[in-house]
Formats: C-alpha cells, sequence, structure tokens
C-alpha cells in the first residue's frame, strides 16, 4: 500500500511530514491511535481530490483488507 500511495499523494501535491514512528498519545477518550500518518496538502480540494482519485480508490483496498483506519481531512494544516 505505502509504495503505491505515496506517488498518488504526491502527484496531488501532497506531501509526507509523518509516516509511523514514536508518538505519545496523552488524551484519548474519543480515539486511541497506534499509528499516525500526516500528510500535508496545498489545499482541502487537492487532498479531496487524491483521496477521491480512481488510482487511490484502488490503492486503498489493499489498506482496508489489513487495518483499521481513520483518516480525517483538515483545514488549515
Amino acid at each position: 500500500y505505502k509504495l503505491q500511495a505515496k506517488p498518488l499523494a504526491e502527484q496531488h501535491g501532497g506531501e509526507y511530514l509523518a509516516r509511523g514512528g514514536p508518538m505519545s498519545v496523552k488524551e484519548s477518550a474519543l480515539w486511541s491511535p497506534t499509528r499516525m500518518v500526516l500528510i500535508r496538502f496545498p489545499s482541502v480540494a487537492q487532498a479531496e481530490a487524491f483521496y477521491q482519485s480512481a488510482e487511490y480508490q484502488k490503492v486503498l483496498q489493499i489498506s482496508k483488507k489489513s487495518a483499521e483506519r481513520t483518516v480525517v481531512i483538515l483545514e488549515g494544516l
């Protein structure tokens, strides 16, 4: 998944800021993440275009078979 997703994100202007690695969760009443991936896009529209693209949706099926995920697109980063 990650080998195929990264170039697709980059085609839409995405820049990986964090990809796994150690983290320290301080408060988690609503959500208890065990791994975090953070991708910055120039705009919400470009992030949405990446996520909704046919190419990414095909690659996404690989991840859905092996992981539970929460995906958030956040304006303002």
